[in-house]
């Protein structure tokens, strides 16, 4: 089941091209990562737990709920999307359903991770790993489920809980599993950073979270470091939510928008991102008259 997305994602992700991946957590989200001309996106888990059900990353989206909001962004974009799985929702049977689900639903790429189920943000405290004997097992069964050439992204959160030279140990295993692309989540310096791509020859994901425990380096840097991707999962998001406040609180304080106008964007803008134009044609050509 080859497609374009997923052909123009193996072309795009390389060691070193440091292509930038904003994280959507809606299929608008989607729209706008596409209308600003990135190369591709990624479905995050995190930002999908805070804006469908308003709760932390802890593991509370469910496996269906991840591919409803994928298929939607699969019909949105033409872009390649990259689909958070979280742990693949259980064990390795759960992950060769999940990719199974996630590849029909659009995906291009399925990221897993070596959390215990169910897992927490990646950048919150109190993580635990599985084995790294499991977490290979889950990995060969995702590489079995594809039927396609969807990509493989296999995550490691074991800096936390057993120091970098174990993530990058854990790192190489999983590669030789099969993962297609490499991320090892949570670096805590930039000499980290620097580490995982000159210890483990793969392609590198990092991931840059605005107040979390990476430093946040720009895409020259991290290019030359030899990352392939940089994740900016949730950077969309917060400008979301940060706006929405000052908007909301404006409207509450002062009973109108008036003076709050440059927070908002056009009715005509907003109109031309969802491609009003296209229903409006669409509409006309299917009226009986």
């Amino acid at each position: 089941m080859p497609s374009e997305t997923t052909d123009k994602l193996k072309i795009l992700l390389k060691p070193g091209s440091g292509v930038l991946i904003p994280g959507a957590s809606d299929a608008l989200a989607a729209r706008l990562i596409e209308d600003a001309g990135f190369d591709m996106l990624m479905l995050t888990g995190a930002g999908l737990a805070n804006r469908y059900l308003g709760v932390p990353d802890v593991g509370l989206v469910t496996a269906t709920e991840v591919a409803d909001n994928l298929a939607a962004m699969r019909e949105a974009v033409s872009l390649p999307i990259l689909a958070d799985a979280d742990t693949g929702f259980g064990n390795a049977l759960n992950v060769y359903r999940t990719v199974r689900l996630f590849e029909r639903a659009g995906a291009d790429a399925i990221q897993l991770e070596d959390q215990v189920f169910p897992k927490r943000c990646g950048h919150f405290d109190g993580k635990a790993v599985i084995s790294q004997a499991e977490m290979v097992q889950k990995i060969k069964a995702a590489v079995d489920a594809r039927r396609g050439c969807t990509m493989i992204l296999a995550r490691t959160d074991a800096r936390a809980v057993e120091g970098l030279q174990r993530a990058l140990e854990r790192a190489v295993a999983y590669r030789d599993a099969g993962a297609d692309m490499i991320f090892v989540e949570a670096p805590q310096s930039e000499q980290e950073l620097a580490t995982i791509p000159r210890e483990v020859e793969a392609v590198h994901i990092c991931n840059m979270v605005f107040g979390g425990k990476t430093p946040l380096l720009g895409r020259d840097a991290l290019a030359a470091m030899g990352y392939a991707g940089i994740q900016y999962a949730n950077a969309a998001l917060q400008a979301s939510m940060r706006s929405m406040q000052r908007v909301l609180s404006h409207l509450r304080a002062r009973g109108s928008l008036a003076g709050a106008e440059t927070e908002l964007i056009s009715f005509s803008e907003r109109q031309r991102l969802v491609d009003h134009m296209r229903y409006q044609q669409m509409e006309k050509r299917y009226t009986w008259a």
